[in-house]
């Protein structure tokens, strides 16, 4: 586990310094600033020291005097201002710097989410990315503000007092330096095992934030199948192993405190004991002196204290720290996830698309040993009505992820306007296409918000036409504030039916050359539905279509329908070709109007 550590530890704080770097006009300020304060902290108690010797000298007006004495506290109360004021600059400044940090590293975070394939994005809990973003991150800047509070402070806080009590008194400045470096010991020793603890606590939060996210947007099917008391059960599991991992990490770091004192407090008592004995007066070539004076015994025993804090706070920070890097890991394991296959440089944006779709000896497989799709071939004409049939799990979405370029083939090629599109940008390709899925989304915002998405510069004219046209606008005026009417997340408050209308809707507003239509009408009632398809036969007039469906009586005029069984194209022809063939197509289709 220590070798684990040491490989981890290193590589997180060299890309955190890299993301400091960043604000390395701030740093020299904040370190400038944290001398100031350290500097002037550790001379008021020499000021204070000066007073305590004063005032037991009140009775010799050739030393103390009451004008001295005031003297010398109103300059110990005008540093204590200025030492007030620079920790608050300070403060804002590192603050300035962690916050700043961490809102960087969510830039990046959330960036790499928008780069990153979707094999990626399939396989892993979205709780689970989500609580890296925004848990973790927290996490983290929480530990780098403690170590910028504290860090530069601390250590500046430790060199000064060494200094200042080996001015005053050598002897005792030995004492406490030979002792008090314990203490860190003690810290690095607890530090250096807490970081597997914290991190193991960062993935069950993931995980309990990943399954909270999967129940609460499943509710529905989790009552409507009893599954309540295995769901709280799962919970209950994921939840007590939090609980284990928190309390074990939370024991061995908190073990730094009380050590830390510990050995503080033995420091003290050394100084006040070896401080003591040199403040009593012995007798030394016939005059009787002290080798320390009270004040200086009080001032001492303050820079004692002083000069052990930083130890205890270093220590702490150690601690913290530790959670801190396990949390950055988990999102540098996020932002370091390898992108999808960027856009070549000699990439091409296809324009002026009519239609032309071919697919060539396509080779696709999500996992290697589970081949899928194989030796597919097609050759589409500007215009045609492509269906694709097939039961669930013969490549059908497969077939629409590749034509958009979610995924790349594995052997083989699909070109648009004889165009490979590995050679295109993926932008120009997407733009080319329409899509309407089975799962609709729709973004927190207005109904017109939601439209104009597909077209950002349409009028309101041209959005209300293409509701007409999706047969979605008698609706929309019903609700309460009609386009304008501001829409949940997830467009909560509309049917399923109702958002997929609005999905149909965007599709209509920009009409690109080509269309995608995955289950299109799967949420809309049959009446709708033969409206919608009255709608999409327009649309569709002259694009080149694929069409999805489950439900075989909504592609019977399609141009051409393509049968797939376990990844290949077993039949194709149109409705009645197919029909009369007595093969696949036919089964499928009889089967859904059998008894």
């Amino acid at each position: 586990m220590a070798k684990k550590i040491e490989k981890a530890r290193p590589g997180t704080m060299k890309k955190v310094l890299g993301y400091i770097g960043k604000y390395k006009l701030l740093l020299p300020v904040s370190i400038l600033l944290a001398v100031i304060s350290v500097s002037l902290t550790l001379y008021i108690p020499t000021l204070i020291g000066e007073a305590i010797d004063l005032i037991a000298h009140i009775n010799e007006p050739e030393v103390g005097s009451i004008d001295r004495i005031t003297g010398v506290l109103i300059e110990a109360g005008l540093l204590i201002a200025v030492t007030a004021v620079a920790q608050w600059l300070m403060s804002t400044i590192n603050n300035k710097i962690s916050f700043g940090v961490v809102r960087d590293i969510r830039n990046d975070a959330f960036s790499k989410i928008e780069t990153l394939p979707l094999s990626y994005v399939d396989r892993k809990a979205h709780g689970d990315v989500v609580s890296r973003v925004i848990n973790d991150a927290d996490q983290f800047a929480e530990g780098l503000l403690l170590g910028f509070t504290q860090l530069f402070t601390g250590v500046l806080t430790i060199i000064g007092t060494l200094a200042f009590m080996i001015y005053l008194n050598w002897v005792i400045a030995i004492v406490v330096f030979v002792l008090t470096p314990l203490s860190l010991f003690i810290a690095r020793f607890i530090a250096s095992r807490t970081y597997s603890m914290f991190k193991a606590r960062s993935e069950y939060e993931g995980a309990a934030t990943a399954y909270i996210n999967e129940i609460v947007g499943n509710e529905k099917v989790v009552k409507a199948f009893s599954q309540e008391g295995k769901t709280l059960e799962k919970f209950a599991n994921i939840n007590a192993g939090l609980e284990k991992a928190s309390l074990k990490a939370i024991f061995f770091s908190s073990l730094t405190n009380p050590t830390t004192r510990f050995v503080n407090s033995v420091v003290y008592a050394a100084v006040a004991l070896v401080g003591a004995l040199m403040a009593i007066p012995s007798v030394n070539s016939g005059a009787i002196v002290a080798l320390v004076s009270v004040g200086e015994l009080a001032c001492l025993l303050s820079y004692a204290n002083q000069y052990t804090k930083p130890f205890n706070e270093i220590s702490g920070v150690l601690a913290e720290f530790q959670n801190s890097l396990a949390c950055a890991s988990r999102v540098f394991e996020l932002i370091e996830e390898e992108s999808e296959i960027p856009d070549k440089t000699d990439a091409v944006k296809l324009s002026g698309v009519e239609g032309n779709v071919s697919l060539k000896d396509v080779h696709f497989s999500y996992v290697p040993e589970k081949p899928l799709i194989e030796d597919l071939n097609l050759e589409v004409k500007p215009g045609m009505r492509v269906a694709i049939v097939g039961p669930t799990g013969c490549g059908k979405t497969t077939l629409i992820n590749l034509l958009m370029r979610f995924y790349d083939v594995k052997e083989g090629s699909i070109c648009v306007e004889g165009n490979d599109i590995r050679d295109v940008t993926r932008e120009s390709l997407r733009e080319s296409y329409g899509m309407v899925l089975q799962d609709t989304w729709l973004r927190a915002g207005t109904v017109r918000e939601n439209i104009a998405m597909a077209k950002p510069e349409a009028t309101d004219e041209e959005i209300i036409a293409a509701a007409k046209a999706a047969h979605a606008h008698s609706f929309i005026k019903r609700l309460k504030n009609g386009y304008d009417t501001v829409l949940g997340e997830g467009g909560e408050g509309l049917s399923q039916g109702q958002k997929q209308l609005l999905c149909i809707t965007r599709i209509m507003l920009s009409l690109p050359p080509m269309l995608i239509l995955d289950e299109a009408t799967s949420s809309i009632d049959t009446r709708t539905e033969i409206r919608i398809q009255k709608a999409f036969l327009e649309m569709m007039e002259g694009r080149t279509s694929f069409i999805v469906a489950h439900r075989l009586s909504t592609i019977m005029g399609a141009d051409l329908i393509l049968v797939m069984k376990d990844g290949h194209i077993v039949e194709s022809g149109n409705h009645k070709e197919l029909l009369d063939k007595g093969g696949f197509y036919s089964t499928l289709y009889n089967s859904q109007f059998a008894h």
